[in-house]
């Protein structure tokens, strides 16, 4: 992959790439409308598929802000066409790398000498590159490593980065503010805290020695002593990611044995240590030939309250399916439904957001679940789209529910995606603390 010399930094650099890119769009539609006019059944197609190769094109180049959002997107099904999604999520691991140069002044900047003078060998070239940095291979001490640089001036520019991304995104995608409101408001936050390779440290030595005794996982070591504000050194793990592992055509065997141990990671994270790694996309998943799967890049961790924990993990208690005196009760604590709406609302509510989380806990009810279950998977995403078609589900204009509530559904829906692609089949039992 081609490298990137230089990231445009400034919001009039940032902005004309963005309108470029808005012009191809808009080019890619005269070509669409042109096709469709003769009856061109691939019309469509072609459309999404030029668009995503222009708009990915644009924000890999622009990278941080405007590319999480790239990243963040491929993961719902629900906002973008499958074209879209597809070449998006390659911002999760395989992202245009920065040139060698620009490395080189990070760790001047960060160490004060050359990534060469800190480790005895370290690759010129990028090994993985995503959304906030890029990944080297090193040595040092008979140790391999792989060192996580971040790119030059994301901390800096979120904020207005975002502010600026967010309308031009908008446009070029075809969405509404409704649409993408709690994705930008997500990616703030979450960048704001992974930009932070510091917390991110801290983050990854305590949540790896909290789950070092979860069988079929390792975990890397980190280094502070090669770490800093915007340099993450760990131990280099030896696997394949998940599209990567799913090339090699793996037996349905290994594919349920590596979804039961995702399974069992998330359970375990959520009913003992109460933190989850809240960000389940494919490129923090390393997969080995016996299924054994390294977890990294703790940026993004979700502390779970324990009030929150003890009302919203009822919800995925069956026993509560046909209590609807104590479930509207939890809707009320959640935030679901509000004291102050009419008595005929809070019915109509309580009604849809009890058909969804009917649907929303199927996979806990049985001891097993089969996540390859188109049905199951096509119903949730037309819920996703009926629940965002209508107007009237939202408070004051605000989606309802818990604050919390949605890094938790989107890591628990990350995790069912993951399950979704290895077909697996796995036990699906609990250990909630109530």
């Amino acid at each position: 992959m081609k490298e990137q010399k230089k990231i445009p930094t400034g919001k009039v650099q940032r902005a004309a790439k963005l309108f470029t890119t808005g012009a191809k769009v808009g080019g890619n539609y005269v070509k669409y409308f042109a096709k469709k006019a003769i009856g061109d059944e691939h019309a469509k197609e072609q459309l999404d598929e030029d668009n995503a190769e222009d708009i990915y094109k644009s924000l890999s180049e622009l990278k941080g802000s405007a590319l999480k959002v790239a990243q963040i997107m491929s993961m719902d099904k629900n906002m973008l066409p499958s074209a879209m999604q597809d070449k998006f999520s390659l911002s999760q691991y395989s992202a245009p790398p920065l040139s060698y140069p620009l490395v080189v002044k990070t760790f001047r900047q960060n160490f004060g000498k050359g990534p060469t003078e800190v480790f005895e060998t370290f690759t010129k070239n990028a090994v993985n590159a995503a959304s906030i940095g890029q990944v080297h291979k090193a040595t040092k001490d008979g140790k391999t490593l792989a060192v996580k640089v971040q790119y030059p001036g994301v901390a800096d520019s979120v904020k207005s980065d975002l502010n600026m991304v967010k309308p031009i995104a908008m446009k070029m995608l075809g969405l509404k503010e409704k649409d993408v409101k709690q994705y930008f408001e997500e990616v703030e936050s979450k960048l704001l805290e992974e930009t932070d390779y510091e917390l991110e440290l801290r983050q990854s030595i305590e949540i790896s020695e909290g789950c070092k005794d979860l069988e079929g996982f390792i975990f890397p070591k980190y280094y502070p002593e090669f770490s800093s504000k915007r340099i993450l050194t760990m131990d280099w793990l030896e696997g394949k990611h998940l599209k990567e592992f799913l090339a090699t055509n793996p037996s349905q065997e290994l594919k349920n044995l590596v979804g039961q141990r995702l399974w069992n990671l998330y359970d375990f994270q959520v009913n003992e240590l109460r933190a989850i790694h809240a960000d389940p996309h494919p490129g923090n998943f390393i997969i080995q030939e016996d299924g054994t799967i390294g977890l990294i890049d703790f940026g993004c961790v979700k502390r779970i309250p324990e009030e929150f924990y003890l009302k919203y993990f009822q919800l995925l208690n069956s026993k509560l399916i046909d209590d609807d005196e104590q479930l509207r009760a939890l809707f009320f604590d959640l935030e679901f439904l509000f004291h102050d709406e009419p008595k005929s609302s809070q019915d109509l509510f309580f009604e849809v957001f009890k058909n969804s989380m009917n649907l929303l806990i199927k996979p806990f009810l049985g001891e097993t679940f089969d996540f390859s279950d188109k049905a199951y998977f096509d119903d949730m995403y037309a819920m996703g789209e009926d629940l965002k078609k209508r107007k009237d589900i939202r408070k004051n204009g605000v989606a309802r529910g818990s604050r919390h509530i949605l890094y938790i559904n989107r890591t628990f829906f990350g995790l069912f995606s993951l399950l979704n692609e290895l077909n697996a089949t796995v036990t699906t039992t609990t250990s909630f603390n109530f």
